[in-house]
C-alpha cells in the first residue's frame, strides 16, 4: 500500500470517527492490504525463460523463470574435475608406490646385498693374507671401508623400501584430505549458483505483476515476478483511542465490503503500539478524539480470495478475543 493511500485511509478514518460526535460506533473503516512476495534470483543474468504471466494462478514449487546458465554450468564442470583430481592424488598418497616402483627398489636392494656379501668375503680373505704377511695392513683397511660402504647402501635401500610400502607421511595425507574438502566445497558453491538461476514459486498464489521479459538483463536481487498468496491478504482498519481496550489480538471481526456478499470472518493479528494520527499541540480532551490506532485482521485463505488490495472495508467486532472468558 502506498503512503498516499495509507494517509488517505487514516484521514478518512479520522473524518468518519469525528462524524460520530462522541458516540461509540460498532463498525470501523478500513481497507484491504496485502503482503506481496517478490520472486528474485540472488545472481544476475539474462532472462532466458519466463514460465508465468500476469494473472496466472501458480501452485507452490511451480517453475517461475530461468536465467542464462552457461557460465555457471562451466564453473560446476570445472569444480567437478578438481574434486576428481584431488581424490586421485589422495588415493595415490595413501597407497604408496606402484608395484613396478617397489620391484625396482627390491632389485636395487638385492644388488646392494650381493655387494655387501662380496665385501664381507673380501674382508675375511684380507685378514688371513695380512696375518700370513702376504698383504700389507693397508689392504685390510681398504676391505673394511668397502664393507662399511656396502652396508650403508643396503641400509639406505631397506629404508626406502619400507617408506615406499607405507605410503606418504601423515601430514602429506592430511593436506591432501583438506584439498579434497576444499574442492568439494567449490563444487557445492558452483552447484548452488547454477541452481539459483532456476527459480520456482515458494508458495501458491496469484501472479500480480511481471517486471521483466525474456531477453532482458536482470540485476542480482531484482524481482522478476510478484506473487500474492491468499494467506498474505489482510484487513487494516483504525480504532479510536478510547475504544482501544475493546479489541485484542485473536478476537474475531466481520469484514463487509461492496460486492463481497456475506460478511467475511477474520481474526485480529496486530494492534499498533502507537497512534497513527496525533495532534500537533497537546492531548486535550477535544483532540484526543483524533487519535486512532491501526489494527490488522486476517481472514482464512479460503475467504481471502473474495478481497482485493485497496478495497474499502467496514469492520465489525464479532466476539471476544480467543481464549477470554465470557
Amino acid at each position: 500500500m502506498s503512503m498516499r493511500l495509507h494517509g488517505a485511509a487514516v484521514l478518512f478514518a479520522v473524518t468518519l470517527l469525528a462524524a460520530c460526535d462522541g458516540h461509540e460506533a460498532d463498525t470501523f473503516p478500513g481497507y484491504v492490504e496485502a503482503d506481496y512476495v517478490r520472486l528474485a534470483a540472488p545472481i544476475s543474468g539474462t532472462l532466458a525463460k519466463l514460465h508465468l504471466n500476469r494473472g496466472d494462478k501458480a501452485p507452490a514449487s511451480a517453475p517461475a523463470f530461468v536465467l542464462e546458465q552457461e557460465s555457471e554450468r562451466a564453473a560446476r564442470q570445472e569444480a567437478t574435475y578438481r574434486v576428481a583430481r584431488a581424490q586421485d592424488e589422495l588415493a595415490n598418497l595413501r597407497q604408496g608406490k606402484r608395484p613396478d616402483e617397489l620391484a625396482a627398489l627390491r632389485a636395487q636392494l638385492a644388488q646392494a646385498q650381493a655387494a655387501l656379501d662380496l665385501s664381507s668375503a673380501e674382508l675375511a680373505r684380507s685378514r688371513r693374507l695380512v696375518a700370513q704377511q702376504f698383504l700389507s695392513p693397508a689392504s685390510l683397511d681398504q676391505a673394511r671401508a668397502a664393507l662399511a660402504r656396502d652396508q650403508g647402501r643396503v641400509n639406505e635401500l631397506q629404508a626406502q623400501l619400507r617408506q615406499a610400502m607405507q605410503g606418504a607421511r601423515s601430514p602429506e595425507i592430511s593436506a591432501a584430505e583438506q584439498e579434497v574438502k576444499a574442492a568439494q566445497a567449490q563444487l557445492e558453491q558452483a552447484s548452488w549458483r547454477l541452481d539459483q538461476k532456476t527459480q520456482r514459486t515458494p508458495v501458491a498464489g496469484d501472479v500480480v505483476d511481471v517486471l521483466y521479459r525474456e531477453g532482458e538483463w536482470v540485476p542480482a536481487g531484482a524481482a522478476v515476478l510478484t506473487l500474492l498468496p491468499p494467506a498474505n491478504i489482510k484487513a487494516r482498519f483504525f480504532l479510536p483511542q478510547k475504544q482501544l481496550g475493546t479489541l485484542a489480538i485473536g478476537q474475531e471481526v466481520q469484514l463487509q465490503c461492496d460486492g463481497c456478499g456475506a460478511p467475511i470472518p477474520a481474526r485480529i493479528s496486530f494492534i499498533a503500539r502507537e497512534a497513527e494520527y496525533t495532534s500537533p499541540i497537546i492531548y486535550s480532551k477535544e483532540n484526543r478524539a483524533s487519535l486512532v490506532f491501526m489494527v490488522e485482521a486476517r481472514p482464512s485463505p479460503q475467504d481471502a480470495g473474495r478481497l482485493h488490495p485497496g478495497q474499502p472495508l467496514e469492520v465489525r467486532p464479532a466476539g471476544k478475543p480467543t481464549g477470554q472468558a465470557s
